[in-house]
């Protein structure tokens, strides 16, 4: 699997990173993984999923994480999380 994430600010790709986890587990598990180890290479902490962010996720395969995810200000309008590749 592969995960790409984006921070944006005013329309502007700022920073992004791909995350790839070829272990045996769990579609979630590996998106939680990605995510983690997104933010740790990004410098940021983790946001949380929100209701909405859950389902636009399952919808799309993308989602956003906007200040409303952050416990921390962060100097973007939002993370765009984006699977790339499926095992």
């Amino acid at each position: 699997m592969k995960i790409w994430f984006k921070e944006w600010s005013d329309n502007h790709l700022i920073r992004d990173v791909v995350i790839e986890d070829e272990a045996e587990d769990t579609r979630t598990h590996k998106v939680f993984r990605a995510l983690e180890n997104a933010c740790e290479q990004l410098d940021l902490s983790t946001p949380i999923w929100l209701e909405f962010t859950i389902q636009q996720f399952k919808r799309n395969g993308k989602a956003r994480f906007t200040q409303d995810s952050f416990m921390e200000e962060i100097p973007f309008d939002f993370l765009e999380i984006h699977v790339i590749e499926e095992d």
